[in-house]
């Protein structure tokens, strides 16, 4: 009787220290309804590439959780891999906010500040990653922020830093040229458009707009000889370039090749007014005045009360000598007038710049 209470005894002992430690383990699991129950099914999920499903974990971890820094990293990142860069964003900077001033956190601020065009946010944290980490490149982010800002003076100032920092990134020297030209100090920003090229030799804008630089400058033959290039590395060749560059043809003395060039956009605007004008000036002042005369009579078709056609036609026929052609050109010139008197200023001007 004894020995069987005693082999009982032994039994319940053993059953309820079992029990005890099934009791301990379950509560070493995390609960179903924890922070980091759904933490850990969220790293499930983000091992397994299944960013989606991994997001959605993490925010229903963070809604028990929400002063969790493991939890807030790892939804910090995952909005970051599925480019939602605005939620990415305010992540870090609660991350910051909660004591991880670290460079990985104000390095992932800077940028997507940057993305996002938060130029204040950009400045602000490019100075703290810089005060973390001091290898950290963070001049060009400076420089392009006070760009934007119109704020050249500061952008010349840190694009230049830039440039000594990541001497191969083609947008310092094109930023710095941007901002000279942008204060319409055109010689400056000559050799900087060059240095950007000179990185970057495909960027067929650049070359233009280095070209219309030149065209500023009154530099006629560099204007033309940029513009060419421009065309060649690939620019669309649009009605604005093909204006610019029969201009450029027509300032160097090329008159063919710069009403060639007006002729092609007359082809595709055979109305505009401008050009109109353009092709008869050239042929005017190369004193081709036939010529001159027939797009003259072209703005008149479309515009019968342009009286400065109507007078500069008459011009032409003055100009064409001979006493047929004088008389009929002074007669259109002074029916002109009649109809606009402003365009006796005109002839007077012609009359004193003949003298």
């Amino acid at each position: 009787m004894t020995r069987n209470f005693l082999i009982f005894a032994l039994l319940l002992m053993i059953t309820s220290a079992k029990a005890q430690n099934s009791f301990t383990n379950i509560e070493a699991l995390p609960k179903v309804d924890s922070g980091d129950y759904f933490l850990q099914k969220g790293l499930v999920e983000k091992q397994n590439g299944r960013k989606l499903e991994s997001l959605k974990n993490f925010e229903k971890a963070i809604s028990y959780d929400e002063k969790s820094i493991p939890i807030n990293t790892e939804l910090a990142f995952v909005y970051l891999d599925l480019r939602r860069y605005a939620k990415a964003r305010e992540m870090f900077i609660k991350l910051v906010s909660m004591g991880e001033e670290t460079a990985v956190n104000f390095k992932q601020i800077l940028t997507l500040s940057f993305q996002l065009k938060q130029k204040e946010d950009v400045i602000l944290y490019a100075n703290k990653l810089k005060k973390a980490d001091p290898s950290e490149k963070v001049a060009y982010f400076i420089g392009r922020v006070n760009y934007d800002m119109d704020n050249y003076g500061e952008a010349i100032k840190y694009l230049n830093e830039a440039a000594n920092e990541d001497p191969s990134n083609a947008e310092v020297p094109y930023l710095i040229a941007h901002s000279y030209a942008d204060m319409m100090n055109y010689k400056l920003a000559v050799p900087y458009f060059k240095k950007a090229i000179e990185l970057k030799p495909t960027e067929s804008y650049w070359i233009y707009e280095l070209s219309l630089i030149f065209y500023a400058m009154n530099n006629d033959k560099d204007a033309l000889k940029y513009m060419l290039e421009a065309g060649e590395k690939g620019l669309k060749k649009d009605n604005d370039y093909l204006e610019n560059l029969a201009i450029a043809y027509l300032n160097v003395g090329d008159l063919d090749q710069g009403v060639a060039m007006l002729n092609e956009i007359l082809k595709r605007k055979p109305s505009d007014m401008n050009i109109l004008n353009m092709v008869a000036e050239a042929y005017y002042y190369k004193g081709k005045f036939d010529q001159a005369i027939e797009y003259w009579d072209k703005v008149l078709e479309y515009d019968k009360e342009s009286y400065t056609s109507l007078y500069m036609i008459g011009m032409a026929y003055q100009k064409k000598g001979g006493k047929v052609n004088t008389e009929k050109g002074t007669k259109l010139c002074d029916i002109a007038i009649q109809k606009d008197p402003s365009l006796a200023n005109l002839k007077q001007k012609k009359m004193m710049a003949g003298m």
